[in-house]
């Protein structure tokens, strides 16, 4: 690069010269030719010195290149030899660590293999006591069947049979056995019971609890005269017996004058039995026959009361078209309490809400009045049918063809499902608003209502029971039992049953009485 540098200078400068040259060339052509020799000699002298000059540049330039380039090869070979070096270094490097994992991986190898020939030399030992125990077991079962064919042959009975035979006499037998050792037990405990009373504080719980309900399961029957409660007692009891049995409902007759308290959770059977017992008193014939008969009017005029109630409440909401069947299903919320409130009361107070409300928002009040009426209607259900009664109203709405946001706003109204209408959202809101009124929620009735009608529930589970009947605020459950599937016997059994599955089943102060009745009869006709 040096070396061309210089060649185009001294070009560049004898171009220069030249030029010079020709302007003296042109601008003299006249002139002397002494004067023009003399300028060549001296032209010539001039390019000879520039030529010593740039050739000495030029040899200057290629001796430092020649330097230059010695330099450089030098410093490249240094870099090489420590490059070298380096990769030697690291090279030996990765050979001793190569080295020393092949030395571990052989030693584990080794031991690997003694692991695996020690598990062999295990699994050969482990197939040949398997198959000693299969030989030993084999000769067993050999021996036994041999021994169960020589007894069957001695005995005249197949194992099958006489398996079937043995198991039905162990089962008669510990049924009795069991049956009486209850008795002997119970029989026991009924002499200490006196003693041990005191011992049952919750005994005392119970009887609040009692004291508080009294308004909704208690109804009192006035009596003509204190001589009233002899023939309503009947010979041996019979009379008050039938009636506890046919209504379900225990009559207390106590020292109050003139008049007789009948308890029971549930309301429609109270009032049938306050019905029949008003009929009875003041008929005067008061005996079984009579009793079964009165009861039956009773039922029947209750359902008749059932009936005009809803249609009166379905009058007084200005609801109309409603199945028959709803109307009958709104008539039962006349008995049905609820947080101490009573739910067709409450129903009713919810549809005017929702109907005013509905107007003043410019929403169908008619609708919203519907709704509101029917937004409790799973509750008339909820004694027999399981399930909520958000979730049993919107089976009976969607099965008597209902307005599709009626259906809605009972499905909405305790949130178990977003509201998405007016509707729905009023009456969530009438019936908080009813709900809060003061003394219009006790939590205490309503756990109260669920604990007895758990019991029924539990009672009538059991094979053999007839109908049971939760009485004395839930401290006894009245059982009947089918006589043809029950024997005496079996009675025993079947109250201790009971009572173990109410006591893992349910929480409840103080302790219940399960009393189970077996009842035989027989009836003719003469002709």
């Amino acid at each position: 690069m040096t070396e061309g540098l210089i060649r185009i200078l001294i070009g560049a400068g004898a171009a220069i010269i030249g030029i010079i040259v020709g302007i003296f060339a042109v601008g003299f052509p006249v002139g002397k030719k002494l004067g023009r020799e003399k300028r060549i000699k001296e032209e010539r002298e001039t390019t000879g010195v520039a030529e010593e000059r740039a050739k000495k540049i030029v040899d200057d330039a290629i001796k430092a290149g020649e330097a230059k380039k010695k330099e450089m090869i030098v410093e490249a070979k240094e870099d090489i030899l420590k490059a070298k070096t380096e990769a030697e270094r690291e090279n030996k490097e990765r050979r001793q660590e190569v080295i020393r994992l092949e030395n571990r991986a052989l030693a584990k190898e080794e031991t690997l293999e003694k692991k695996i020939e020690n598990y062999e030399r295990k699994e050969e030992t482990l197939n040949k006591k398997i198959k000693d125990y299969e030989k030993l077991t084999e000769q067993a079962e050999e021996t036994k069947n041999a021994q169960l064919a020589k007894l069957e042959e001695i005995s005249g009975y197949t194992r099958e049979t006489a398996k079937a035979e043995l198991v039905d006499m162990i089962e008669s037998d510990a049924k009795r056995e069991a049956a009486v050792r209850l008795n002997r037990i119970e029989t026991e405990l009924r002499d200490e019971a006196d003693s041990k009373a005191r011992d049952i504080i919750s005994l005392a719980i119970q009887r609040l609890a009692s004291d508080q309900v009294s308004e909704t399961t208690v109804s009192v029957v006035p009596l003509p005269s204190d001589e009233m409660k002899g023939r309503i007692i009947g010979r041996e009891g019979r009379n008050i017996h039938k009636i506890e049995t046919l209504t379900g409902c225990d009559l207390i007759i106590d020292d109050t004058p003139e008049a007789i308290t009948l308890s029971c959770f549930d309301p429609i059977r109270r009032e049938i039995a306050r019905l029949a017992l008003e009929r009875l008193i003041s008929d005067g014939r008061i005996h079984p026959a009579r009793i079964e008969e009165t009861v039956d009017k009773a039922r029947k005029e209750v359902e008749a009361a059932i009936k005009t109630a809803g249609e009166n409440a379905a009058l007084e909401t200005g609801v109309n078209g409603l199945n028959p069947e709803i109307i009958k299903l709104l008539g039962r919320l006349k008995y049905r309490t609820s947080y101490g409130q009573n739910v067709l009361s409450h129903s009713i107070e919810v549809a005017y809400i929702a109907g005013m409300m509905a107007s003043e928002l410019g929403a169908d009040p008619i609708l919203a009045r519907r709704a509101g009426l029917l937004h409790d209607i799973g509750k008339a259900l909820t004694q027999e049918v399981e399930g909520s009664h958000v979730q049993l109203g919107v089976e009976i709405a969607r099965k008597f063809k209902e307005n599709r946001d009626v259906i809605h706003a009972i499905e909405a109204h305790h949130g178990d499902v977003e509201p998405k209408t007016v509707v729905a959202v009023l009456v969530a809101a009438a019936d908080a608003v009813s709900a809060a009124r003061p003394g219009a929620r006790r939590e205490d009735l309503d756990s109260y209502i669920k604990r007895l009608e758990k019991l029924e529930e539990i009672s009538n589970s059991f094979p053999g029971v007839e109908k049971s009947f939760a009485i004395q605020a839930g401290r006894e459950v009245r059982i009947m039992v089918k006589p043809e599937q029950v024997n005496d016997e079996q009675m025993i059994v079947v109250a201790r049953d009971i009572v173990k599955k109410i006591e893992e089943e349910l929480e409840y102060p103080g302790q219940i009485k399960i009393n189970v009745i077996r009842e035989s009869r027989a009836v003719d006709y003469a002709k």
